[in-house]
């Protein structure tokens, strides 16, 4: 789908993966700081696009960036990537960047492997024990760093700003999830109510 201009349209499956720390360098490399460790998903599509910071930084104009971002090169470095884009010509077009959200489309991502999965899509899903028992629906992936944990809201939960109360916290590794059926929206798991 194009927009006026020959611009693509935002991609109604766009998933941030990124935002922009500022430049790197003299000639219009940006600095990005990836949500992922491995941030395979900034680097299959050469269009990034983009959405204004929540809030500008003290000091800094609320500029709209361009919607797009067409990556000529990238790469990682350190703990984050650096791009060149068409439309960043230069430092100062680089820095007035800096808190840029960075989004690129669900379908651009590789395809993973299997028994892998994207966090994004395993958000909403059911979570079903060996009983039949529902316990409740992913909210939200924690990085312990030795693995990830769900965090599952309790199906009886009535307020979802709530206390911890109504959620659940299970290990994303083999002892404990016997399947992922994403075609179901459906996580079998060997955990108990009583958990």
């Amino acid at each position: 789908m194009i927009a006026s201009g020959d611009e693509p349209a935002f991609p109604a499956d766009a998933i941030e993966v990124g935002r922009v720390l500022g430049a790197w360098g003299l000639k219009g490399w940006i600095r990005i700081q990836p949500h992922a460790k491995d941030p395979k998903a900034l680097f299959s599509s050469k269009r990034w696009f983009t959405q204004p910071t929540e809030r500008p930084l003290p000091g800094t104009l609320a500029l709209q960036p361009p919607p797009l971002l067409r990556v000529t090169l990238s790469k990682t470095h350190g703990d984050s990537v650096v791009a060149s884009a068409q439309e960043v010509p230069d430092r100062s077009a680089a820095e007035a960047l800096k808190g840029v959200r960075i989004y690129v489309a669900r379908t651009s991502f590789p395809t993973a492997a299997d028994g892998e999965f994207y966090w994004v899509d395993l958000i909403g899903l059911a979570v079903v024990n060996r009983q039949g028992q529902v316990l409740g629906t992913v909210t939200d992936l924690l990085d312990t760093g030795a693995q990830s944990v769900l965090r599952i809201r309790s199906p009886e939960a009535a307020d979802p700003t709530e206390a911890a109360q109504d959620e659940r916290l299970i290990p994303f590794v083999a002892a404990y999830i016997d399947d992922v059926d994403l075609h179901q929206r459906r996580i079998s798991v060997d955990w108990g109510l009583d958990f």
